[in-house]
């Protein structure tokens, strides 16, 4: 049995005629002999009267204070409702098609709330149906405890189903169906040669996600290079090929000289984001000053990235939104930090980085070229990251990709 595992997002599903186009994917996917397996997402997006933020604000219109256990109840009703939405939708145009939420499917997770993680897949209610020739819908972004309460997988959760149920199935591929026809080399809403990319890596794809790319989830990502599933990424409302997410590069033509394989992929951003200092060369103990700052900023739930610990100060940023109460936290601790708000980073991505030189150069010279301060960078094997203030945000991203030819 050659299964294929089909999401479907919330844009794609949100009018008749939209789940029309997704039912033609399906057939195509049952004439090309596939067993596909569809995972959805609730119905629309922000706004909508299915949408999983209409369900959250219309209870914390009432009360902020509904516990986890409680609002995963609710916002799961989401994808049950557009899940039988989309097996009427299948019935009605001659298709066998059964549901199943999260918990039916057999996905197991912990008892996190909110942001659960799947501990294993229990697939046989699934095979069983694909056997008797059924199209299985499955209610993305859900699973249950081992004591049988329902969670929810946190933002991005459908992807991370669809992979999951791909590895579980041992899928010949995952396809990830989005409004827009692929991964592109940078946010086309700012770059207006951004391009779509036919190949990327597991590594290359899964950075961009980290680092600001909205297209899948990095979770998803992950499950599927486990087991070394091809991702391809798709447009509902095209027959575009989209991007093949795959653990190798695009290949070369043949004769292509060797240094004329791809650097870099992309260009990626995070915006909305605040550098912290803490200055630590007055202190009597910096290795207990750092894990103090740290251990603070954990207890209070406050997730640090861009960490850089130098030997008179420590600097890392947080969301905007968390800046005020990372800032009294570290007061209260009888640090003195200093805080530049309204920053952005971001990334260049690749997994041809490593070990090339001229790569930072380029990038420096592109960003001082344009007149944009550096606050802070970073680096790795596929991503190099640069911190910059939010108003130069657009313009380092466009300066980067012309820099590097993306358009190209």
């Amino acid at each position: 049995m050659r299964v294929l595992v089909q999401k479907f997002g919330g844009t794609s599903l949100a009018t008749a005629e939209r789940r029309s186009q997704v039912v033609a994917k399906v057939s195509d996917a049952v004439r090309e002999g596939y067993a596909p397996v569809v995972v959805v997402s609730a119905i629309g997006r922000t706004g909508d009267p299915y949408a999983t933020d209409t369900f959250i604000n219309m209870v914390k219109d009432i009360s902020p204070e509904l516990p986890q256990r409680e609002l995963d109840l609710l916002v799961s009703c989401g994808e049950v409702i557009s899940g039988a939405v989309m097996v009427s939708t299948l019935n009605s145009l001659g298709f066998e098609a059964v549901l199943l939420t999260g918990g039916q499917a057999g996905i197991i997770t912990n008892n996190s709330f909110g942001d659960a993680r799947i501990i294993r897949i229990e697939p046989r209610t699934i095979v069983e149906y694909l056997q008797q020739g059924k199209v299985v819908v499955v209610t993305g972004f859900q699973g249950i405890t081992e004591d049988g309460q329902v969670t929810t997988l946190g933002r991005g959760g459908s992807d991370t189903t669809a992979s999951a149920l791909g590895v579980a199935l041992n899928a010949e591929a995952i396809d990830i169906y989005t409004d827009v026809e692929g991964i592109m080399t940078a946010d086309p809403r700012i770059v207006e040669d951004a391009r779509i990319l036919d190949v990327v890596t597991y590594n290359e794809i899964c950075q961009m996600a980290h680092q600001g790319a909205k297209i899948i989830h990095p979770r998803a990502v992950e499950i599927a290079m486990q087991r070394n599933i091809p991702l391809r990424i798709k447009c509902t409302f095209s027959d575009a090929p989209g991007t093949l997410v795959t653990s190798i590069q695009a290949d070369m033509g043949a004769g292509t000289d060797i240094t004329g394989d791809r650097i870099i992929t992309g260009i990626a951003h995070t915006p909305n984001v605040t550098q912290i200092c803490v200055p630590t060369s007055a202190l009597p103990d910096n290795l207990q000053a750092n894990k103090q700052i740290f251990k603070g900023m954990a207890l209070a739930d406050i997730s640090v990235d861009f960490i850089s610990v130098q030997s008179d100060a420590v600097y890392y940023t947080v969301r905007d939104d968390e800046a005020d109460k990372a800032v009294k936290i570290l007061k209260n601790m009888g640090f003195n930090p200093s805080v530049v708000p309204s920053c952005a980073k971001v990334s260049v991505v690749g997994a041809g980085i490593h070990g090339v030189p001229g790569v930072m150069a380029d990038m420096v010279e592109a960003l001082s070229d344009a007149g944009i301060r550096i606050l802070q960078s970073a680096d790795s094997h596929t991503t190099i990251w640069v911190l910059v203030d939010k108003e130069n945000m657009v313009k380092a991203v466009q300066a980067l990709h012309q820099k590097y030819h993306l358009g190209d």
